[in-house]
């Protein structure tokens, strides 16, 4: 099994405790979840120049470019968005285009690494339960790799994911009826893996890899801003994924010397699904799970997110802050961006516009900041939701 240079293993972020097999589950001692770890001393990495794709990061992921599928992940622009700095006023805004992946969302670079992992570990099927887009994902990856993929949707996921799941040769299963939630497809994907053994979970943070390859994304952001550190990067949050990767990445960054400061990361979610910002305005450390969701955001309507204290984590640690805005607002965001800079973002995604709006409006951001906003999936993986509301906002 070849790994890069610098990987070290596993070490559980619960009781730290190290795995030095290629485990890909939770921690044997604790259950806890599993990092994956490195020795940055053996590092070699060059920044601030152009990026092709994800695999530019490949000294500090666990695998080397050539064992893994590459699909072109990753090396998505940074997009300079001046119209939204006026509008927000700051100094400038970026959006980082993860709709302009493979599958359309940025859950590819988290399949691209956990689907190699599983691969490395000679599986033949690998799992998972989805909200959508993470599905679409791991069936792509895994086709490409030759696994067969069994993914669980809750019946509210899109119609384009649980098409393309299909497409891509993936074993779907829709659990629940039309108010089927994540948690009830969750449940669906627990009793199939009690009775399949064989199979490779590729969920998230049950496998320890999807949220590094998702990091790799502000090694993008950095480096696309010529080694500036932005201000803030506002995330749109379900599971928080994405952003506790990014704060891994910070922070590598920081220990080989590339940076000196983290930048801030911003939680941004639907006032219907919150549970991350309710935690985070309570001083908590965890959240409460969220008894109501009534969103049409599904990508980040997330009621139990399994790592919330790493997400809480994160955002303290780099001095950021959480939002919820309700869905009029989100959905303005998005048809607004689309007009002002023709860039299309999904309706879960656009929480990253309307939370940066309201953050700049309580004057969480100042007139010479940078922020960040990342577009986590192209709009056109839920246009539905979109054309409903620009039908609505025309006929009012």
């Amino acid at each position: 099994m070849e790994t890069t240079e610098a990987f070290e293993g596993l070490r559980c972020f619960d009781c730290g405790e190290r795995v030095d097999a290629m485990a890909t589950g939770r921690c044997p001692d604790c259950g806890g979840i599993l990092d994956p770890t490195y020795d940055y001393e053996a590092v070699s990495l060059s920044t601030g120049g152009p990026v092709a794709s994800m695999w530019d990061y490949e000294a500090v992921l666990p695998f080397p470019a050539a064992s893994a599928n590459r699909m072109g992940a990753g090396g998505t622009p940074l997009v300079a968005c001046p119209e939204l700095a006026d509008r927000m006023g700051v100094d400038r805004v970026f959006l980082k285009d993860e709709g302009q992946n493979p599958t359309g969302t940025f859950k590819d670079r988290g399949a691209a690494v956990s689907v190699a992992a599983a691969a490395a570990a000679g599986a033949d099927d690998v799992a998972l339960s989805s909200a959508g887009n993470a599905g679409h994902a791991a069936a792509a990856y895994a086709d490409a790799a030759g696994l067969d993929a069994h993914v669980f949707l809750p019946e509210r996921a899109g119609f384009t994911q649980k098409a393309m799941v299909e497409v891509h040769g993936g074993d779907l299963h829709v659990a629940g009826g039309e108010e089927a939630q994540i948690g009830d497809a969750g449940r669906a994907y627990e009793r199939a893996m009690a009775d399949n053994e064989a199979w490779q979970s590729v969920k998230t943070f049950v496998t320890p890899y999807r949220h590094d390859g998702k990091k790799t994304m502000a090694y993008e952001v950095i480096d696309q801003l010529g080694g500036e550190v932005p201000d803030g990067i506002v995330y749109p949050t379900g599971g928080g994924v994405g952003l506790v990767g990014m704060h891994k990445a910070a922070r590598e960054l920081r220990t080989m010397g590339h940076i000196d400061e983290l930048p801030g990361m911003y939680v941004a979610q639907s006032s219907g699904c919150a549970p991350i910002v309710d935690a985070y305005e309570a001083g908590d450390d965890r959240h409460e799970p969220w008894a109501d969701v009534e969103t049409v955001c599904g990508g980040i309507a997330i009621p139990d997110p399994g790592a919330s204290d790493l997400v809480l984590e994160a955002v303290r640690e780099s001095d950021g802050g959480a939002v919820a805005t309700d869905d009029e607002a989100i959905l303005d965001a998005a048809v607004e961006v689309a007009r002002h800079t023709g860039l299309e973002m999904a309706p879960a995604c656009a929480a990253a516009a309307s939370g940066a709006s309201e953050l700049a409006d309580r004057g969480e951001f100042g007139p010479d900041d940078t922020v960040v906003l990342l577009n986590t999936g192209a709009g056109s993986k839920d246009a539905d939701a979109l054309r409903a509301h620009v039908g609505e906002r025309n006929a009012g």
